[in-house]
């Protein structure tokens, strides 16, 4: 609950009590990524996987998002961002799973 009042106080005084200009008002993939890291709860990833998320199925894609959000930007069943349905979900998990194989396999 805390981290949802720091986050409510942030879109207050920052933006005016409006969520929404928290990426319609970014000028850049850049300055979206440091708006949202600058959002409590939000580090790196999430950030770049909220971003992917706005630009995969709600069309904000500033100048240069697919830049600061590498593979997640990409085609394909990666992140949240790609999830749609069940079966979206389920070809998310497998890419997850996929991947925690092969880095185990490295190892």
């Amino acid at each position: 609950a805390g981290r949802v009042q720091q986050l409510a106080r942030v879109i207050v005084d920052e933006y005016d009590g409006d969520a929404a200009a928290v990426w319609s008002s970014a000028t850049s993939g850049a300055d979206l990524m440091k708006r949202l890291q600058k959002l409590p709860g939000y580090g790196e990833q999430k950030a770049k996987i909220f971003t992917a998320l706005l630009a995969k199925q709600f069309g904000v894609k500033p100048r240069g998002w697919t830049t600061v959000v590498g593979d997640y930007g990409k085609k394909g069943y990666r992140s949240v961002a790609d999830v749609v349905d069940a079966e979206s979900l389920a070809k998310v998990r497998e890419f997850k799973k996929a991947k925690k194989a092969a880095l185990a396999a490295e190892q």
